[in-house]
């Protein structure tokens, strides 16, 4: 089981983070926005298949343009590196379809 970040690096290590928020102490939270609806639609497929690869599913939501990912280890109670490496994989998963639009 994932080791839960401690509190008091929680703020700073989500600060490393580009544009991701925390939420509820427990979440972090970004939203993406493409210039198609079907790109979104895209990167979340993308998104899935590597969710299903290492066994941690985000919370996703599509609207229209914009999609919402939001994190967080449920065994662990909270925030964990697996979380924080997620959200960097899913940064890079960006950048590369925005370059190709």
């Amino acid at each position: 089981m994932e080791t839960r970040i401690p509190e008091e690096e929680k703020e700073q290590r989500v600060a490393e983070l580009n544009g991701w928020k925390l939420e509820d102490e427990k979440f972090i939270v970004k939203r993406y926005r493409f210039k198609e609806f079907l790109t979104g639609v895209q990167f979340v497929n993308q998104v899935a298949e590597y969710s299903e690869e290492i066994q941690h599913h985000p919370f996703i939501s599509i609207d229209y343009k914009r999609v919402t990912m939001k994190l967080t280890s449920w065994n662990a109670k909270g925030l964990t590196e697996l979380d924080l490496d997620c959200a960097k994989k899913y940064d890079q998963m960006y950048e590369q379809m925005v370059k190709e639009q």
